[in-house]
């Protein structure tokens, strides 16, 4: 959990440092999801859970504010909620959750901005976030997907 904590929390940085992605405001590549798909991968859902949560709240103290916690805890758990129901229905591999995640994040986040700025205009953004939240799933899935084999390994020989 410590290592995946701090994988997290470091993709996480390396992200802070990305001023703009895509050129709008606040979209992200959503790298630190990385750590959370790998664990769901491995069947740890409590420990993806853990890890999501920490990173978010050490992230956001760090190098972030308390709008950009509420909003990545917002986006975080309609994600996290997707991703599991995707894992556990049996019908999607790693990048399909992973896309599903990405999607319902920024769908998350949008319904905290609409409430935040009080416009629905802020629902035009939907389709470019839908589209991003798509593309980066599914780098972010295929990134996990390749990684589950080697990190299984590890942790067998570990055990």
């Amino acid at each position: 959990m410590g290592v995946s904590t701090t994988l997290a929390l470091i993709l996480s940085y390396a992200e802070s440092l990305i001023p703009a992605f895509f050129g709008v405001p606040g979209m992200k590549p959503g790298l630190p999801n990385l750590a959370v798909v790998v664990l769901l991968g491995l069947g740890d859902p409590v420990g993806a859970l853990a890890v999501n949560v920490l990173r978010i709240l050490l992230s956001g103290f760090l190098f972030g504010s308390l709008y950009g916690i509420l909003f990545s805890i917002a986006g975080a758990a309609v994600s996290y909620v997707v991703m599991l129901l995707l894992m556990k229905s049996g019908r999607f591999g790693i990048p399909g959750v992973s896309i599903g995640g990405g999607v319902a994040h920024n769908l998350g986040q949008l319904v905290v901005a609409a409430f935040v700025v009080r416009t629905s205009g802020i629902w035009y953004y939907a389709p470019v976030l839908v589209a991003a939240g798509a593309v980066t799933g599914f780098v972010i899935g295929v990134t996990a997907g390749a990684a589950l084999p080697a990190i299984r390994a590890f942790v067998l020989t570990e055990s």
